[in-house]
């Protein structure tokens, strides 16, 4: 649509002039003409967002992304990735969100892809990382993207590299303890979190963290349960670790970690067995969406009541996903009805 702008013929402004000043309302005077279409229009209210992308679905590995904004209460499909990816790390750094890594179904990838919000495009001029990583975990601390673990296609890695968006660049830091893939990561008090996983002989209830500081590794309490491919968030100054999958099952259970006693306990068990799930906290609700559940690729999300001390069904995604990413973005709410 074109717009044409012109100067207004002296018969449109003219008469303005020519009003007395006595007419003119004064500043004072506009409080007791405000009504409800004259109120001060309030500021546009932000929101939380929740994308899913990637996973595992119909026996596929699915490049689709969607994203679910509590204020409609709807799951709407947006741009699609590049690649397909299965077992990709994702987060969300500057308001961006970043898919890692991952399976495309043929082959391990090391390529990264940057999704804006408010263009609805992913972009692929981001460095890829310096190993192929599936099954990866994601996280930001300080302004940097961190990849931890995985597995390449030969081995489970211990290598933990981290993104500079500044720099475009990858660096390498200290590599954990243990190889990890299935790795659950989280960040809490300037520290991340590396959780669960799998050294590939067996699932792993052990938990270390990451010092920035120190470049360095320290083994903390571990799990109660045994999890890889689980799902980790935080929530309430605590670290959440639900579903993934021990020597033998699937599981529901859930247990949570308090960084303030250095201790895991138990939470009550979600409503359905979730391995390869997503956790979240949007708008201040804990959420597990999606997974396996030994039987069937799963797109029914879960909330956490810790009031009630129970999860609920809330609904469910477009697509069943397994080993799909999950990322949390605040924006206005045009922001978020641009596309």
């Amino acid at each position: 649509m074109s717009v044409c702008l012109c100067s207004a013929p002296s018969s449109w402004w003219a008469p303005w002039a020519l009003i007395p000043s006595s007419r003119v309302m004064k500043n004072a005077e506009r409080p007791l003409m405000q009504g409800p279409r004259t109120r001060p229009r309030k500021p546009i209210r932000c929101g939380e967002v929740l994308f899913a992308v990637g996973g595992w679905c119909s026996g596929d590995a699915i490049s689709s992304v969607e994203r679910y904004d509590p204020q409609t209460n709807e799951w709407r499909m947006v741009a699609s990735m590049s690649k397909r990816r299965c077992g990709v790390g994702v987060s969300v750094l500057d308001d961006l969100l970043y898919a890692v890594g991952g399976h495309d179904g043929s082959s391990y990838l090391n390529s990264v892809e940057r999704y804006d919000p408010k263009t609805n495009q992913w972009s692929s001029d981001v460095a890829p990382t310096s190993t192929c990583r599936t099954s990866v975990g994601v996280a930001v601390l300080g302004g940097f993207l961190y990849a931890v673990g995985g597995q390449d296609g030969v081995s489970c890695l211990n290598i933990v590299e981290r993104y500079d968006p500044k720099e475009n660049k990858w660096t390498r830091v200290a590599s954990m303890s243990t190889r990890r893939l299935g790795v659950a990561v989280a960040v809490l008090g300037g520290f991340l979190y590396a959780v669960g996983g799998s050294d590939g002989t067996s699932p792993l209830n052990t938990v270390e963290r990451y010092n920035p500081q120190e470049n360095r590794w320290h083994t903390i309490a571990p799990m109660g349960t045994r999890r890889k491919h689980l799902g980790c968030a935080v929530y309430q100054d605590m670290i959440y670790a639900v579903g993934g999958r021990d020597d033998t099952t699937e599981l529901s259970s859930a247990e949570r970690y308090n960084p303030r006693t250095n201790q895991w306990s138990p939470v009550v068990a979600m409503t359905s067995r979730r391995s390869g799930v997503g956790l979240a906290v949007v708008n201040g609700q804990l959420m597990a969406v999606g997974g396996f559940d030994g039987t069937t690729y799963l797109k029914t999300i879960e909330v956490f009541d810790p009031d009630a001390n129970t999860w609920r069904l809330y609904g469910g995604m477009n697509y069943r996903r397994l080993g799909g990413g999950v990322g949390v973005i605040k924006m206005t709410h045009c922001e978020s009805h641009i596309w």
